[in-house]
């Protein structure tokens, strides 16, 4: 009979630094973000992707805070629980994740469906949700949003854990801001070429049809609204028309 081979296990020293490369690995795939010109949307995808992945958890959330609200929403997530992901907002300092956001300060519950401060303890529990990572997302001490990061049994987050978690979250807000800087600053360019471009077709409609250029912007917004286009394409119409007049003389 042949001796039964021995399987070796995997030293606890190299286990560890596997797990640290992997944690290394993973807040440097964040940090590229940071000039990667992806959208937002796309951009905070993969945020949670990498956390869920990283942290080995159920799921992992990401939520915004609207300065105008005060509000902390839902923006991006795993999750394929519709009931999950139509959550309804968070106020400033409400619950934990409220808290999270309004001291600037992560907190960790080992069982959400047993922490009273939790606010959608029955959604949890039909997730089978268990415990909870929830740290903010900040720039220059502003907060923006948190990050959360649940597991389907109880776990008690460590220290090395949490700071992995806070790194991840600490690059991510960094790149959020970026993207949405980005995102304002295409759309103010978006803004000031359309003006330009309704400008310039309203001069066009006044000369043709002899009318005054309010008069001309009036017909701009009218025809805008009737076929449910932009002012922008409207004028884009205008002009192009006048181009191919201009070409057959």
């Amino acid at each position: 009979m042949k001796p039964v081979p021995t399987v070796r296990k995997m030293p606890t020293k190299n286990k560890n630094y596997q797990i640290y490369l992997r944690q290394i690995e993973a807040i440097s795939k964040v940090a590229n973000l940071i000039t990667s010109g992806l959208y937002l949307e796309e951009l905070l995808r993969l945020i949670v992707n990498v956390t869920a992945d990283i942290m080995n958890s159920k799921i992992s959330s990401l939520m915004l805070l609207d300065p105008n609200t005060k509000e902390l929403a839902i923006k991006a997530t795993q999750s394929v629980s519709e009931e999950y992901n139509l959550k309804p907002n968070i106020k400033l300092g409400q619950g934990i994740i409220g808290q999270v956001a309004s001291t600037n300060k992560p907190i960790c519950i080992l069982d959400v469906r047993e922490d009273e401060r939790y606010l959608n303890r029955d959604i949890a529990k039909k997730m089978g949700l268990c415990s909870l990572a929830s740290v903010p997302l900040a720039v220059k001490g502003r907060v923006i949003g948190v990050l959360n990061c649940y597991t389907s049994k109880k776990h008690k987050f460590n220290k090395q854990e949490l700071d992995v978690l806070t790194a991840l979250a600490n690059q991510a807000a960094v790149a959020i801001e970026n993207a949405e800087l980005d995102l304002r600053a295409r759309s103010a360019e978006e803004a000031l070429t359309t003006r330009k471009l309704v400008e310039r077709a309203k001069e066009i409609l006044s000369e043709d049809a002899n009318i005054l250029p309010s008069e001309a912007y009036r017909l701009i917004q009218k025809q805008s609204m009737d076929s449910r286009k932009s002012m922008r394409e409207i004028a884009e119409a205008v002009i192009l028309a006048r181009e191919i007049k201009g070409s057959k003389k």
